[in-house]
Order: structure tokens, then sequence, then C-alpha cells
């Protein structure tokens, strides 16, 4: 079973750390680290002992500590960020990109984010703004905003040169969202059907009017729900006014199932997912 890999190998990991930790082989964990997915990483770091996490952690690159920080539950990230110096959290959180740093920013020191808005420009500090303003427990608060918008009237063959241009698509990325000239969101291009379809048909005559935007407030269950029924690979977030204001990919529903599993597991036996499982006895036990 995958599951029971995943902690195969997050044991073995667990056993090459504490044997490198006491040998003092510390380039050997650095090896290591630099080898791992941030989210492997913030996975050993839930699992060690305060004492050596702290340690661990030290030895984490700098370039990676963002990420990591990412993916780490509340009361894990919240410790490790008060072991850090200023300069370190704005470095760290400069290399996230602007849905990430959302994630993150409430925990950091008010000195912290007022280094990182200062340091932004005008659009993605919008951005920012936009994200924070939904509770994370919406599809607002899940929602990207690396959305690629296009018109209804134009070409499929001008879209085409438009991506070229672009370089390249942001991850998890099936359609292109339509929206007129207020932004409000008409429908979507697929990109199958941008690759195939005649190059003159304009995405007005190519583009689906079936998928329904996301609305802002909707519950992140709701919404994972949505993504399962539907096999949906990404959605369109709109505001009141049906405007468009991002979108969901499946690796955002796949964190809501993973946090909803771990907090339906931990209420079994009393603790809260985001309790630190090696903080000191009166923390854990109620």
């Amino acid at each position: 079973m995958p599951e029971l890999a995943i902690q195969e190998t997050t044991s073995d990991r667990l056993k090459l750390l504490y044997a490198a930790l006491e040998s003092g082989t510390l380039l050997q964990i650095r090896k290591l680290l630099n080898n791992l997915h941030p989210a492997e990483v913030a996975d050993l770091l839930e699992s060690l002992p305060i004492e050596q996490r702290e340690i661990i952690w030290e030895l984490v690159s700098p370039e990676h500590q963002g990420e990591v920080l990412v993916h780490l539950h509340d009361e894990v990230r919240q410790h490790l960020i008060e072991q850090m110096e200023t300069h370190e959290l704005v470095a760290a959180a400069e290399r996230l990109d602007t849905d990430d740093l959302a994630d993150i920013i409430e925990h950091l020191p008010r000195v912290v984010i007022d280094q990182i808005l200062q340091a932004m420009d005008e659009q993605n500090r919008k951005r920012l703004e936009a994200v924070l303003s939904y509770p994370e427990d919406t599809a607002g608060g899940l929602m990207n905003i690396d959305t690629v918008t296009v018109r209804a009237d134009v070409t499929l063959d001008v879209v085409l040169r438009y991506l070229r241009r672009l370089g390249e698509l942001p991850e998890a990325t099936d359609s292109l969202m339509v929206v007129n000239r207020e932004n409000r969101y008409l429908g979507l291009l697929d990109i199958r059907d941008l690759l195939t379809k005649e190059p003159e048909l304009t995405v007005a005559e190519v583009m689906r009017r079936d998928v329904e935007g996301i609305p802002a407030d909707m519950p992140a269950s709701e919404v994972a729900r949505l993504f399962e029924d539907r096999d949906l690979v990404s959605a369109p977030v709109i505001d009141g006014e049906g405007k468009l204001l991002g979108r969901i990919t499946i690796d955002d529903v796949v964190d809501v199932i993973r946090e909803e599993a771990e907090h339906s597991v931990m209420g079994m036996v009393g603790l809260s997912e985001e309790e630190d499982m090696f903080a000191p006895v009166p923390a854990s036990i109620r």
C-alpha cells in the first residue's frame, strides 16, 4: 500500500537522522535534506522531538526553509518561526509565491510582514490582500491567483501566441479562464480544445459554459466534495458579482482532504491535528 511505503520511508529517514546526530556527521544530514521535497522535510521535522527538530531545522537550506514552513502544521511552524531571526524570516518569505506566502503570513511577526509588503510590487500586494481577505477554510482562502485569463472574442491563434509569450503555465493548468472586460467569469477554454481546434475559431465558439464558478465563501469541505463529484483538476473562484478572483487546483483540494482525515484520526484520541505530539505533556493532554 502507498501509505505504508511512505511510513517506511519516513521511518528509514528518521533512523538515518538519529544515527547522523549521534555521530555528529551533520554534512550527511544536509545532503539528505537537500534531496527531499519540502513536504518530506516537513514530515521529518514533525516526527522529531523538539530538541532534535531545532537542530535539523538549522541544517535546512535557507533557500528551502520558506517552502518547508508552508507544509508544517501550525504549532510546529510557529515554534520554528520563533527560533528564526527577522532577516532569516524575510529571506524565507520572499522566496515564496503569493499563494504560499498567504498560508504562513499570519504566523509571522509584524515587523517581518511590514518588510515583505514594502518589498512587493503593487500587483502582488493586491493579490496577497485578496487571498488574506477570506478565511483559510473557504474557497477564497484556498484559491491561487496565478490564473491565466483570455477574452471570448479573440481567436485561438491569438491565444496560442499569447501563451508562447508567457513562456510557461501555472501548475495544474488544464484550462484557461474566459472573462469579459469587467473581469466577470464567462467560462473555460480547455487546453485540449485550444490545441486541437481550428486556430481561426474564436474562444467564444469553443469555450465551455457549463462549468460554474465557485463562490469565494464556499466552505473548503464543500469545495473538496465538488472536485470529487465532478473529477475537476482546477476550477474558477468568483466573488458575489461573478468576477473572477482566482482558481483552485486539485493539489489544494488534496490538502483539504488530508487535513480532514488527520482531524478525524486525532479527534478519536482527543487531540487536535495541529498539536505538537512532542510538546510538553500539559500542552498535549487534556
